[in-house]
């Protein structure tokens, strides 16, 4: 999740439980799509409201014993918060692609903004040209409602 800025400012947030900094991220509720969870996610745990944009791509880590999926999109949030953060949410700091990568407290996070940072900066800041990885186009428009029935049933799979 960016914020306009110069250069463009990305949301991290710090975890009251572990006290830990990760990206904006959480689970599924029912019957609800991937994309839509990311959206409503990134504005409970940051209290911004964001603009979905392209797919990012998708992470995947073992958690609480089992897998946990997580797709991310690049978002755009406004400059000041609309709503209060949900209570598993300490902190929101907003910062430079190379500080943002540097506070997350997970590798696996780490990594993957190394990787897709510089091109949804590329994105937010009307870059021609930009390429998003390969894969990074999944179908979810299509026949959204039938995939995200799928995600739903490999998740609970997985738990």
């Amino acid at each position: 999740m960016l914020r306009q800025a110069e250069p463009p400012l990305v949301a991290v947030v710090r975890l009251r439980k572990r006290n830990e900094w990760t990206l904006p991220k959480g689970k599924l509720d029912h019957g609800e799509t991937p994309r839509d969870a990311a959206e409503r996610e990134a504005m409970e745990e940051t209290g911004h409201d964001v603009a979905v944009h392209e797919f990012l791509g998708t992470l995947v880590y073992e958690a609480g014993g089992g897998p946990k999926v997580v797709h991310y999109w690049r978002m755009e949030a406004g400059h000041t918060p609309t709503h209060k953060l949900m209570r598993d949410v300490k902190a929101v700091d907003w910062l430079p692609l190379e500080q943002a990568v540097e506070r997350l407290s997970r590798g696996h996070e780490r990594a993957f903004l190394e990787q897709v940072g510089p091109i949804a900066m590329a994105a937010a800041r009307g870059a021609g040209g930009v390429a998003l990885p390969e894969g990074a186009q999944p179908g979810f428009h299509a026949q959204e409602t039938e995939r995200a029935g799928f995600f739903q049933k490999l998740l609970g799979f997985f738990r």
